[in-house]
């Protein structure tokens, strides 16, 4: 980039920041040490909470457990596919609030960061894109590509307008005092070749460009242009963060990962407290001016949003789990840290810092002010064995892997690895069994033939496309005659999606699937066929879309060859073939989880038949007394998903198990804010074969693990 443009922005910038301070209004500005707003130098701790993963009921109670926590910042993406499910049509409401979100945080006397992307991956399907983008003629997503800048300026433009005309920037005396473009786009950058240091350079103009008075960060991304902010995400940004490009930019960590995604099939990755507070600490000794907590809450992702494998709950191991308890001793060890390092912020952030080895693993971080302040970090970086180390004609121990933090450069007020705050454990209380066959009514799919179908084509149709991610399922079907030799059939298939049942003449005969790991799978299924004409009906699953990577607009899903073996030397190959196509349940065009709806269909009671797949599931409950969380214990069922009140809790997916043999998820978060006080409705669409006479209510608390008490508020 030519230095003058450089420049040219970086006054841009300025400009806006002191038009701000003239009319008394907060302005943020930094240099090579942290942000700096109204002047004054800031060491940040932020925690992620995003609005549409929880509702805006719970906002209010988790700001205010960050801010309780010592959060200064409430960090957040902004989801573009549901603000604009359609081009040009724009969606805040409820969930989907984000002005009240960001006022919420304000009026809690917190800051927010704003991570617009609108690329944003988060586990989230499609990336936060709308799925219309797709069929943007000659769009290529994330390159310099004018049809993609268009649709991204435009919505970067329409996010930032808002949040102007709301006044809720720093510069107009609102909280925001940041805002991102873009997302780790240096994992993809090289993919798109010299095409990618011209987007990347384009994306930082544009924002800057915007005007909104705040600096711009992008993370993960080395070559981030003048005055963007590289920052870094991770577990270990104090050890693999390379640190800012330029002298005059802050070290930022925008993602501190508090656990980790989780996905079917997979175990739950526990993240200790004592390693997170480890590793932020070493980045604070390091220079570190900002630390962001991914997440402080997950929360759920309701409805269809969790992308590919992901399970609804995110990250219910933060220091805020799903349901906005806290997580003992995370919450408890996080909230001692940043009480430490915010009492000796000053020489932290005026001092001088040197640093030196005291051992072979061991080394001291000293910041010291002209005043005479001192603050000291003792780091033991060996795993295995305890330290003793002599600092200042002083001696200290310090645990394996621990870091020690004298505000006095005398006393050890806190060791990283010696938590202090008591652990807790959730406990779940039973306050429904749904286990009376004459409280449910069902409703049974039927199962398309060829001749059901409307929509046709002569080759096997990619899913996605197809569906335009208005279902997660497709309906394959083909008809035809086998010849008098084939005795002992099997039906072969392969997908590039995620699931797939397989029915012949209408009965179910196998379901197969891959994993968030592997690319694709594929089935061999001994099958009978009649001597006439034969019906196979393949259904297609994705539970989710893809999230991340380059050429998104081009990934492949759904069936991608099928055979049906008679012999080793004869097969019937119906990969290029007649084929109908139904998109999505019949289920879903009659909105049966809709109240309205609901009195239109003709359910009927329970069966005892053996054929259980594809059965929608109804039936009404009482909302518990009180005012504890509750969540649907769905373990006796097997794949699909859950309205409450006609709003979708999300996927299940229980059959799916984890290589110690338990389901990935069980327990499925239902917001009080979803009840009304009687009659509430539950709709479940299973899949396979699942009971519903097994499904059951239960309230969500917490006890101390050495105490009978439990407690769900913040502690005095």
């Amino acid at each position: 980039m030519k230095v003058r443009e450089m420049v040219l922005w970086w006054w841009i910038y300025i400009a806006v920041a002191v038009q701000a301070s003239i009319k008394g209004e907060d302005y943020v500005t930094y240099d090579g040490r942290s942000l700096i707003i109204n002047g004054q130098r800031k060491l940040l701790f932020s925690g992620s909470i995003h609005y549409p993963r929880s509702t805006p009921q719970m906002w209010s109670s988790l700001i205010a457990k960050a801010k309780e926590g010592g959060v200064d910042v409430i960090q957040t993406y902004v989801f573009w596919n549901l603000h604009e499910p359609q081009p040009g049509q724009y969606d805040f409401s409820g969930r989907y609030d984000l002005v009240k979100f960001i006022k919420e945080i304000q009026a809690q006397g917190l800051y927010a960061c704003l991570r617009i992307g609108p690329f944003i991956e988060s586990e989230w399907t499609y990336g936060g894109f709308p799925f219309w983008l797709h069929d943007i003629p000659g769009i290529i997503y994330r390159t310099d590509n004018e049809p993609f800048k268009f649709y991204m300026q435009n919505f970067t433009t329409k996010i930032v307008n808002l949040m102007k005309s709301e006044g809720l920037y720093a510069s107009q005396g609102g909280p925001i005092i940041l805002s991102q473009i873009e997302n780790e786009y240096q994992n993809v950058e090289a993919a798109f070749h010299e095409k990618g240091p011209i987007y990347v350079k384009w994306a930082a103009k544009m924002g800057v460009e915007l005007e909104t008075g705040v600096p711009w960060v992008m993370c993960k991304q080395t070559d981030a242009p003048d005055p963007v902010i590289n920052t870094c995400n991770g577990m270990r940004c104090g050890e693999t963060f390379g640190g800012p490009n330029s002298p005059n930019k802050p070290s930022i960590w925008t993602e501190n990962w508090t656990s980790f995604y989780q996905v079917y099939g997979g175990e739950p990755y526990i993240r200790s407290a004592e390693d997170i507070a480890f590793h932020a600490t070493l980045f604070i000794a390091k220079k570190g001016g900002y630390i962001n907590y991914y997440m402080y809450h997950g929360g759920t992702n309701f409805g269809r949003t969790a992308s590919a494998y992901v399970i609804t709950s995110y990250y219910d191991q933060a220091p805020l789990d799903e349901y906005g308890l806290l997580r003992q001793p995370k919450w408890g060890h996080l909230k001692e840290l940043h009480i430490v390092i915010k009492n000796c912020s000053t020489p932290l952030l005026q001092g001088v810092q040197s640093n030196f080895s005291i051992g072979p693993l061991q080394q001291a971080y000293v910041y010291e002010e002209g005043t005479g302040a001192c603050v000291a970090f003792l780091v033991n970086n060996d795993s295995t064995k305890n330290a003793t180390m002599q600092f200042q004609n002083n001696s200290f121990e310090l645990l394996p892997k621990s870091i020690g933090i004298l505000p006095d450069c005398q006393n050890m007020v806190f060791n990283t690895a010696k938590v202090s705050t008591k652990p807790n454990k959730r406990i779940t209380t039973l306050t429904k069994m749904f286990n009376e066959v004459d409280m449910w009514k069902e409703f049974k799919e039927d199962i398309p033939n060829f001749l059901d179908t409307s929509l046709r084509s002569n080759s096997l149709l990619e899913h996605m496309n197809t569906t335009q991610d208005k279902s997660d399922y497709l309906w394959y079907t083909f008809s035809f005659q086998p010849n008098s030799t084939c005795s002992q059939p099997v039906l072969h298939v392969e997908s590039l999606g995620h699931v797939v049942h397989a029915y012949i003449n209408t009965l179910f005969i196998e379901a197969g699937h891959g994993s968030h790991d592997t690319k694709g799978f594929s089935m061999d299924i001994p099958i009978t066929l009649t001597d006439g004409i034969n019906n196979v009906s393949i259904l297609s699953v994705m539970v989710g879309l893809p999230d991340s990577g380059a050429f998104l607009e081009s990934r492949y899903a759904g069936l991608t060859k099928v055979t049906i073996q008679c012999s080793e030397s004869y097969i019937y190959d119906f990969t290029n073939y007649t084929w109908g196509y139904q998109i999505g349940l019949e289920g879903e065009m009659l909105q049966v989880f809709k109240e309205q709806s609901v009195e239109e269909v003709e359910w009927s009671e329970i069966d005892d038949s053996t054929n259980k797949s594809l059965t929608w599931y109804k039936t009404t409950f009482d909302a518990p007394i009180g005012d504890e969380p509750i969540a649907l214990n769905m373990s006796s069922m097997q794949k699909g998903e859950v309205w409450v009140n006609e709003q979708s809790i999300g996927r299940y997916w229980v059959s799916f198990l984890t290589s110690k043999g338990s389901p990935s998820q069980t327990l499925y978060h239902v917001p009080r804010s979803f009840l009304n006080p009687t009659g509430n409705l539950l709709v479940v669409l299973e899949e396979l074969d699942g009971d519903p006479l097994q499904i059951s209510l239960n309230t969500i608390s917490l006890v101390n693990v050495n105490s009978p008490f439990s407690y769900h508020h913040l502690p005095q």
